[in-house]
């Protein structure tokens, strides 16, 4: 009998057993394979063999549920269900937001209550839970594929089908775990009424950023029993996810773990740079502490209000002068999901203090976390950065922002009919959208220059997303120059006219490196069967790269067909609509 992993925690020692105590991997016929034990307890989870050729455990708890007391609160370890078999067969709740096109509806799916929650509370606060998969083999000391889902961080769920991690273990060879944690103020809020003075963790706001770093001790401390080596572990993070995989490089509870927690990492279309580190006129991809200082301060007014304790700001803070800490913690603990996203949405939107994200303020992340890898003082570790060609195709509305993008949205349908149309449509048949009925006629013929949509947009994705690649890419860059790595995803080969509205726009890689082209937001505008052949054959290669890095810190393999350099040469993935087409750019 092999004991691979043994540890003691809490004066207690726990032996988590190698696979021929857990079956499925030799020895003991009588226990299932999908019967895995962790320090907590035992799980059952799904044999998935037949369909996938993967094993799964969904909704597996790593924390305790952050309600009541625990809101806004560092996450605490899970309670144990020792002497009991917990089923971890279906996906946890989502954490609790507003509702949006990327988002899980009313039933934590994809599915058509999407277009009837938008802008109303969803999800749950009892949601911190991950989901793992793994080969049905009986291999072990696989490499380790943590995925954090984007979302603007103020929505995603891992129960989306996009993020189904079966295809991805079983053609990586890797053991896949996909991650919820705390969204928008639930996630990371900065308000000195919340703050006690006794645990920096709990004052720093950062709850989510401290979610994703207690998956890690879950994952580092239990992976082992579903075959995974907890010396192994990449982290990958696509959109908002990114910028969580670069906090948690950057953190300094990350960088002094011991043992550590990371080994590589994989950032998709994301960025940490504050405007400070950019040129004028971008677009940064992190605020400052006083940004979400601004946020918690006007919420804890603006909620006053809505109940009718102020009347207006000034009379608002007269109230909360009045009161103690702990009373308007109390009180802002008490106030439901709906209600403090209501205010959100109805309130703080208008100033524009709706957005949420990691907090810059000096414990769980540096104050300028470019400055830091600039110092050398963070994670060094083979790493990938990413971007899709057409980012901003997916933030269209954002040509508004100024008359140099264009003046005016992009996109002329709202969110509800953007829904709509795409989860009816059928790729396969003739057309039934135009691109007239869906861009303003300011940014057409789309390949006009300088004011077609492809320039708009083009402009928009140079100061936002580019900018801060190359900041953080050239920091990355002098403090280890041979083991940073480039992709940029160019696939666009969409039926007419979804290639114009979006081509290769942000997060239409996602489907490609898990292989899942299901049900998924896109997926009836982007995948016909005209494309299947080279669609499948370029994930393939995804897929294989990613494995091919987490197994040894090194993207190339021979599926690729051509040798990845380091940075700042690009890999250039593509695919015509019968073959991949991958290429090198200098």
């Amino acid at each position: 009998m092999d004991a691979r992993w043994a540890w003691s925690r809490g004066g207690l020692a726990v032996l988590a057993l190698g696979s021929a105590l857990l079956g499925g991997c030799g020895g003991n016929d009588d226990v299932p394979p999908t019967r895995r034990e962790t320090v907590y307890g035992t799980l059952q989870g799904s044999d998935l063999g037949a369909a996938s050729g993967t094993w799964a455990w969904k909704g597996v708890p790593y924390a305790k549920p952050p309600v009541g007391a625990l809101r806004w609160k560092a996450p605490v370890e899970p309670d144990s269900w020792a002497g009991t078999l917990r089923p971890a067969t279906q996906f946890g709740n989502a954490c609790v937001q507003y509702g949006r096109i990327y988002g899980p509806g009313a039933n934590n799916t994809y599915d058509a209550t999407i277009g009837t929650t938008l802008n109303q509370a969803v999800g749950s606060e009892d949601c911190l839970y991950l989901n793992i998969w793994r080969p049905a083999t009986t291999d072990d000391r696989l490499p380790v594929i943590v995925f954090i889902h984007g979302g603007s961080n103020v929505s995603g769920y891992t129960a989306d089908p996009v993020y189904d991690g079966a295809a991805l273990a079983k053609t990586a060879n890797a053991v896949v775990v996909t991650v919820n944690y705390r969204l928008g103020i639930f996630g990371w809020l900065n308000l000195p009424q919340l703050k006690e003075g006794s645990n920096a963790s709990d004052d720093s706001g950062n709850f989510a950023t401290l979610d994703t770093i207690q998956a890690l001790r879950f994952i580092n401390r239990n992976i082992a029993s579903f075959g995974g080596d907890p010396g192994n572990v990449t982290v990958t993070g696509q959109s908002a996810g990114a910028i969580n995989v670069y906090a948690l490089m950057t953190s300094p509870l990350m960088v002094n773990a011991s043992p550590k927690l990371m080994h590589r990492a994989v950032a998709m279309s994301g960025g940490i740079s504050l405007a400070t580190n950019l040129p004028p006129g971008s677009l940064p991809t992190l605020n400052p502490a006083s940004t979400s200082l601004a946020q918690g301060t006007a919420l804890l007014q603006q909620q006053l209000i809505a109940d009718g304790l102020a009347t207006d700001v000034a009379s608002a803070n007269a109230y909360i002068a009045t009161q103690g800490k702990a009373q308007l913690a109390a009180y802002l603990r008490g106030k439901s999901p709906a209600a403090l996203l209501g205010t959100l949405l109805g309130k703080l939107s208008a100033l524009g203090l709706a957005g949420s994200g990691p907090i810059p303020e000096g414990t769980v992340l540096p104050v300028d976390p470019v400055a830091a890898i600039n110092a050398g003082q963070y994670l060094k570790l083979p790493f990938i950065a990413s971007n899709t060609r057409d980012e901003a195709k997916l933030f269209p509305t954002f040509l508004a922002l100024s008359p140099a993008l264009g003046g005016v949205s992009g996109r002329l349908v709202n969110d509800a009919a953007l829904f709509s149309t795409q989860m009816a449509y059928n790729p396969n048949a003739a057309p039934t959208v135009a691109v007239e009925q869906w861009i303003p006629a300011a940014y057409l013929p789309v390949a006009t220059p300088t004011t077609g949509f492809n320039a708009r947009t083009d402009l928009l994705n140079s100061i936002f997303f580019i900018a801060s690649r190359n900041n953080v890419m050239a920091a990355l860059k002098a403090q280890q120059p041979t083991s940073v790595w480039y992709f940029r995803f160019d696939w666009d080969e969409e039926p007419a006219p979804w290639n114009d509205i979006y081509g290769a726009a942000h997060a239409f890689d996602l489907p490609f490196v898990f292989g899942t082209f299901g049900p998924s937001l896109f997926s009836n505008v982007a995948n016909s069967s005209a494309n299947q052949a080279g669609r499948l054959a370029l994930s393939d290669a995804m897929m294989k790269s990613l494995g091919a890095f987490a197994r040894s810190g090194d993207p190339n393999h021979s599926a690729l067909g051509v040798t990845w350099p380091v940075w700042p040469a690009q890999l250039l993935f593509d695919a015509s609509a019968t073959a991949k087409a991958i290429s090198v750019k200098p």
